[in-house]
C-alpha cells in the first residue's frame, strides 16, 4: 500500500466510524421514549427529530464549506512560499464559527414560529403536538452547539484530522445515553428528560471540539480584519451558497422519493423505505472516502501540487469503484436475507423481492457521485457540484414522470439510479478542470 492510499484510509476509516455511530443519537431517543407507556412520546420524538433534521440539513454547508477552504489553507501553510497560511487556517475556523453562532441564535429566537410551522407541515395536533413542542423548545437551545460542531468537524477534516471528529461523535453518544438514562429511568422524567439528555450531549460534543482544536492544533492569533477580509468572505459565501442550493435540490429529490412511494400505497412505501436503508449503509462508507477526498484534494490544491492531486484523484476513484463492486456483490448475494432480517411483514418481504436488483445497481451507479463530491468540495469547485446536481435532478424527475405510467414503482428506482449516475458523470466530465487550478 502506497503513501497516498495510507493517507486516504487514515482519514476515511475514522469518518466511516462517525457515519455509522451518528444515527445512534436518534436511535437512543427512540429507545427511551418507546418504553414510556404511550405512543404519543414516540410520535413526538419522530416529528421533532424530522423538524430538526430539515433545519440542520440545510446548514450542512457549514461543514462542507469549511472543510474545503481549510484544507486549501492548510496546503498553502505547508509550502515555504506562503508564510501566512497558518493564520488563514485559523481565520477559516473563526468565519465558520461566526456564521454558526449567528444562525444558532436566530433558530433560538425564532423557535416558536419554527416549531409552529413544522407542526403544520407535519400535520400534527393534540397530545402529540404538545409533546413535540416541549421537546423542540428544549432542544432548540442546542442549535449553536450543533452548528459549531459542524464547523469543528469540517475544520478538523480540512486539517487532515478525522480521528478527533470520531472521538467527538462517540462522546456525544455516550453522554446522551448516560444522561437520558439517568433522567428518564433514574428520575422518572418523560420526554423532557430525553430532550435534556440530547441537549447536554450536543453541548458536550461542542465543548470537546473546542478543547481538541485548542490543545492539538493551537490556532494562530489573527486579527478581526483578517477574519472579516472581504475577498475571503466573498469566497466563503460563494462556496456555501452553492452548497446550500445543492442541498435544496438533494432535499427535493429525497422528499419526492418518499412522496412517490406513499402515493403508490402503504406496502410500496414500506418497501422503498426499507430498501433505501441499503443505500444509506453504502453511503456511510462512501462518505468516509469523500471526506478523505475533501481533505487531500484541498491540501494538494492549496499547495499547487498537481502530481499529488492527480495521484489522489486516481486513488480515490479506485477505492470508490472497489467499494461499489463489493457492495453490489454483497447485496446481490445477501439482499433478500437482509430484508427478511429487517422486517417480519410478509407483504413487505414479498414485494421487496421485485426491487432487489435496483439495490444491487445503486453502488455501481453511485460511487462516482460520492467520490467526486469529496474531490470537488476539497477544490472548492462548488459551482460544478451545483451544476451536476441540477442536471441529475432534472434527469430524475424527467425519468420518473415519463416512465411511471409504464413501469410503476420501478420508474422511481430507475430515476434514482440515473440521478446518481448523472451526478457522477457530469462531475467526471468536469474533472480535468481540477488540474488547472
Amino acid at each position: 500500500m502506497n503513501r497516498i492510499d495510507r493517507s486516504i484510509l487514515r482519514i476515511a476509516v475514522p469518518s466511516i466510524v462517525v457515519n455509522i455511530t451518528t444515527p445512534l443519537l436518534s436511535l437512543m431517543d427512540v429507545t427511551f421514549t418507546g418504553h414510556m407507556g404511550s405512543a404519543t412520546y414516540l410520535a413526538a420524538i419522530a416529528v421533532g427529530g424530522t423538524i430538526f433534521n430539515m433545519i440542520y440539513w440545510i446548514f450542512g454547508f457549514l461543514r462542507m464549506g469549511t472543510s474545503g477552504i481549510t484544507a486549501q489553507a492548510y496546503g498553502r501553510s505547508t509550502t515555504s512560499s506562503c508564510s501566512d497560511g497558518r493564520a488563514e487556517v485559523t481565520a477559516s475556523l473563526l468565519r465558520g464559527l461566526a456564521i454558526a453562532a449567528i444562525a444558532g441564535l436566530i433558530i433560538i429566537l425564532l423557535r416558536h414560529p419554527i416549531a409552529a410551522a413544522g407542526l403544520d407541515i407535519m400535520d400534527v395536533d393534540g397530545d402529540t403536538a404538545a409533546s413535540t413542542l416541549r421537546y423542540f423548545l428544549i432542544l432548540s437551545a442546542g442549535a449553536p452547539a450543533v452548528l459549531a460542531t459542524y464547523v469543528f468537524t469540517g475544520w478538523l477534516i480540512g486539517m487532515q484530522d478525522s480521528r478527533s471528529p470520531m472521538w467527538m461523535s462517540l462522546t456525544i453518544n455516550v453522554v446522551n445515553i448516560a444522561v437520558s438514562f439517568a433522567l428518564v429511568v433514574g428520575l422518572g422524567m418523560k420526554i423532557e428528560g430525553v430532550a435534556v439528555g440530547t441537549l447536554v450531549a450536543q453541548w458536550t460534543g461542542c465543548l470537546m471540539g473546542a478543547v481538541i482544536i485548542w490543545r492539538r492544533h493551537r490556532p494562530a492569533s489573527v486579527t478581526l480584519s483578517r477574519v472579516w477580509d472581504a475577498a475571503a468572505m466573498k469566497k466563503f459565501f460563494r462556496v456555501n451558497s452553492d452548497i446550500f442550493l445543492r442541498t435544496l435540490c438533494l432535499v427535493g429529490v429525497t422528499v419526492w422519493f418518499t412522496r412517490a412511494g406513499a402515493s403508490a400505497g402503504t406496502v410500496t412505501l414500506a418497501v422503498n423505505a426499507l430498501l433505501m436503508q441499503f443505500f444509506y449503509f453504502f453511503s456511510y462508507f462512501m462518505d468516509g472516502f469523500a471526506f478523505a477526498g475533501e481533505a487531500l484534494t484541498g491540501r494538494y490544491t492549496g499547495a499547487h501540487d498537481r502530481d499529488g492531486l492527480r495521484s489522489v484523484i486516481k486513488a480515490l476513484l479506485r477505492w470508490g469503484l472497489m467499494l461499489g463492486v463489493v457492495f453490489s456483490i454483497v447485496y446481490m448475494a445477501a439482499g433478500t436475507v437482509a430484508v427478511d432480517l429487517l422486517t417480519s411483514e410478509t407483504a413487505v418481504r414479498e414485494a421487496s423481492r421485485e426491487y432487489i436488483a435496483w439495490i444491487v445497481t445503486v453502488p455501481l451507479a453511485g460511487f462516482a457521485a460520492f467520490t467526486f463530491d469529496g474531490i470537488f468540495i476539497g477544490a472548492t469547485m462548488t459551482r460544478a457540484m451545483l451544476t451536476s446536481m441540477v442536471a441529475a435532478m432534472i434527469t430524475y424527475f424527467a425519468a420518473y414522470f415519463l416512465l411511471t405510467p409504464f413501469m410503476g414503482n420501478h420508474a422511481l428506482w430507475l430515476a434514482f439510479v440515473l440521478y446518481l449516475a448523472v451526478r457522477g458523470g457530469v462531475l467526471g466530465l468536469m474533472s480535468p478542470r481540477l488540474l488547472k487550478l
